[in-house]
């Protein structure tokens, strides 16, 4: 007889869940003195200056904040496109979406060098700036995927205010990422930045990166607790992550093929793609072969669980390269400051900026990390988010 339920249950303390949850802790032990050092010492310990001020930690916390959005996918298919093989997912999906975006704003506010100043930024707005707009996006996105996760749990409630919970988290999560990709996309100063097809590039990005990162995620949680998912689901996941990261390589290859086409941004794509030394190396041996058509040729060619999970890490590997790319190497080509002259004497006009990243941004954007996979752990402990059972034949007499 078919299940008319999903058997939901906390996630069970075993010996596996202690170990990975004391490495987790050690991991935020030591963002938290690596925190604590650069604040006693400035920003001077970094591998950041004048000109590259944003670091590795931005990196890592851009990554989290957009794979936040698309951590939400599972839930969305399920809810908003009635897709019901994906409905015993959904409440991971919305937890583990939450604890992303939580991860990247704490990384945020510990790299702004003075913490306290958040409050600043919480209570005084210059609605002319797309900061203060993700601001309001950010914390909105918390209390609205809240909401959805506790309209999913609750019990003898019309599924109707679960699909209309789900339709508006989808489309915050939108805006969410469409103001992420705008910080970048209106930073007309700098020729890697200045373009409009930066926010729907993003928002294709936190599909592939949101998608890999639950994936990997549920099966390890799956695994600590011995409980049964199966090959045909993944295969299934595996294959949308092959759509989504074949997507972002189009939308990569739009965004360079557009910048190419307008001569003043043809210097700028040079030093991406060609001689800008780490930069073409991550671009096109991470981003491209690795990240996007490695695992494309896995979940299509040779679908399977193990293909599925290598396609998943791999995406998290490009994609973080593909955030690196945009993010360091768009400030380490020098500004254009004055159009159309020529600077005999300026302090770093026209000279490529270096980086070399610290062990202490490291160790600050791996706590990051680790604090959303902590999260993610205790939120799963203490709610009954995760399914008992995924595996084929249980999907199947679901319906």
């Amino acid at each position: 007889m078919a299940l008319e339920q999903t058997i939901y249950r906390e996630l069970k303390a075993t010996r596996g869940v202690w170990q990975l949850a004391v490495l987790l802790l050690a991991f935020l032990a030591a963002a938290g003195g690596a925190w604590f050092y650069m604040e006693h010492h400035g920003h001077v310990v970094t591998g950041m200056d004048n000109q590259i001020v944003w670091g590795l930690p931005h990196v890592f916390a851009i990554f989290l904040i957009v794979a936040a959005s698309g951590a939400l996918n599972v839930a969305s298919i399920a809810s908003v496109f009635g897709q019901k093989v994906y409905k015993p997912l959904a409440r991971f999906s919305s937890l583990l979406a939450i604890m992303l975006l939580v991860g990247g704003l704490a990384v945020v506010v510990l790299d702004l060098g003075r913490a306290d100043r958040l409050i600043v930024a919480m209570t005084t707005y210059n609605f002319t700036s797309i900061f203060a707009w993700n601001v309001l996006l950010y914390t909105g996105f918390i209390g609205v995927v809240g909401v959805y996760l506790v309209v999913q749990m609750m019990r003898r409630i019309n599924y109707k205010w679960v699909q209309a919970a789900g339709f508006i988290a989808f489309l915050w999560r939108l805006a969410l990422t469409t103001g992420t990709g705008s910080i970048f996309g209106w930073l007309v100063a700098r020729p890697g930045y200045d373009a409009a097809i930066m926010a729907p590039m993003f928002i294709i990005n936190s599909f592939a990166y949101g998608l890999a990162i639950f994936i990997l995620v549920l099966l390890v949680l799956f695994r600590l607790n011995d409980r049964p998912i199966g090959d045909g689901l993944l295969i299934r996941l595996g294959r949308l992550l092959g759509i989504f990261a074949a997507a972002v390589l189009y939308f990569a290859a739009i965004f360079h093929l557009t910048n190419l086409y307008a001569a003043e941004h043809g210097a700028f794509e040079r030093f991406i793609l060609v001689d800008g030394g780490l930069y073409p190396v991550l671009f096109w041996g991470v981003q491209v072969v690795l990240g996007g058509l490695i695992p494309i040729a896995l979940v299509f060619l040779n679908p399977s669980r193990s293909s599925t999970v290598l396609a998943s890490i791999l995406v998290v590997v490009g994609g973080f390269a593909q955030v690196y790319v945009i993010v360091i190497g768009g400030q380490a080509f020098p500004l254009n400051i004055f159009p159309g002259f020529e600077v005999l004497e300026g302090f770093h006009e026209g000279v490529i900026n270096p980086y070399t990243p610290s062990i202490w941004e490291l160790m600050l954007g791996l706590g990051g990390v680790a604090l959303a996979l902590f999260g993610t752990g205790v939120g799963a402990k203490i709610l009954r988010v995760l399914p008992t059972n995924l595996s084929d034949a249980n999907l199947a007499a679901k319906g």
